[in-house]
């Protein structure tokens, strides 16, 4: 799917206007409390229902970014398939929107989600190496495994390892009221 794109540039130039500009957020609530662009609604894209932007539609453009554009895609294309037609995705996401030195609202500093899982996969194949060397050959199906899994995650841009750090606790921020949109 070709997906329509808009600089984080021109959306600025729109918003200094004054146009009316609603930005969704789809990245997870702890990347959110971390950095997020000033005036983003926070909408994960786990939990986005794109049905209600069509009952809801104004006419106006929506706008979804993420981190570096990915999920905006994937939540693109959700709207795409709900008939909600008038949709644009932030180029380069939240990265590319701070390295222009837009307006951001910068909360605690987090270890990214991404991060998190290239420590978990690479503690997990370590731990297989280790238990199939000292203990049975079989625990080296353990590193085959989440090999298999990055390959997949890869190939398919989903990330089952992510999606389950994602609900840790670690990952969850308390509910916020209307500072969340902030």
């Amino acid at each position: 799917m070709n997906v329509k794109t808009i600089s984080p540039q021109e959306l600025q130039r729109h918003r200094e206007a004054g146009k009316v500009v609603e930005l969704i957020d789809v990245r997870t609530p702890v990347e959110y409390a971390e950095i997020h662009v000033e005036g983003a609604r926070l909408m994960p894209l786990d939990t986005l229902d794109p049905r209600a932007f069509a009952s809801a539609g104004n006419g106006e453009p929506l706008y979804v970014i993420c981190r570096s554009g990915s999920r905006a895609a994937k939540a693109y294309e959700k709207f795409q398939a709900a008939g909600v037609d008038n949709v644009l995705s932030i180029e380069g996401g939240t990265l590319a929107w701070e390295r222009a030195g837009l307006p951001v609202v910068r909360g605690q500093k987090v270890i990214s989600l991404e991060r998190q899982v290239r420590i978990a996969a690479g503690l997990l194949v370590m731990l297989g190496v280790v238990l199939g060397w000292l203990v049975h050959p079989s625990f080296l199906g353990l590193s085959a495994f989440v090999g298999a899994g990055l390959v997949f995650a890869g190939l398919t841009d989903t990330c089952g390892m992510g999606l389950m750090l994602a609900k840790m606790p670690w990952n969850q921020v308390e509910e916020c009221g209307s500072s969340c949109s902030s």
